[in-house]
């Protein structure tokens, strides 16, 4: 069970590596060999989350994001002893080349559950689409106010 359950978290951390690498380098113009290396390392740190959080099911069930954002957060903490090695070879990912998959990926998903979201009604799908659209301005509001409280604009 768990070796099969490692085989396939790796074949969809190989089709994602792939898509982030051709973002990264058709994208961003980033260096292969840098890419590669940067991807490998998030690539390892999934991974650590990943079987952090399959362990962790035994006792508490929260989603394995949490395992493996926790896990990148206390890599790339100033306390950690890796802190600079990780940001120096992870900074070689474009930040938007994981979106690119993501968004892929969610588009298939939503693709699967069309047809039961039609059957909704388009009361759900204009709630849907205020949500959506309201989460995306609030979000903008935050990060502009925040960048410019930190004089970073």
């Amino acid at each position: 069970m768990m070796k099969r359950y490692v085989i396939q978290q790796m074949a969809l951390l190989c089709l994602v590596s792939v898509i982030m690498i051709l973002t990264n380098l058709i994208g961003y113009d980033m260096p292969l060999t840098d890419s590669i290396i940067g991807i490998l390392v998030l690539d390892g740190i999934a991974l650590c989350g990943l079987a952090i959080s399959k362990y962790m099911s035994r006792f508490i069930h929260l989603p394995s994001m949490m395992y493996v954002s926790l896990t990148a957060l206390l890599l790339a903490c100033p306390i950690s002893p890796v802190q600079g090695w990780i940001v120096e070879t992870t900074s070689q990912v474009a930040f938007m080349a994981p979106v690119t998959a993501l968004g892929a990926f969610a588009g298939i998903s939503l693709s699967k559950d069309l047809k039961n979201f039609v059957k909704m009604g388009w009361k759900m799908v204009f709630i849907t689409l205020l949500v959506i659209s309201g989460t995306f301005i609030f979000s903008a509001l935050v990060a502009d106010v925040v960048l410019k409280l930190t004089h970073a604009v």
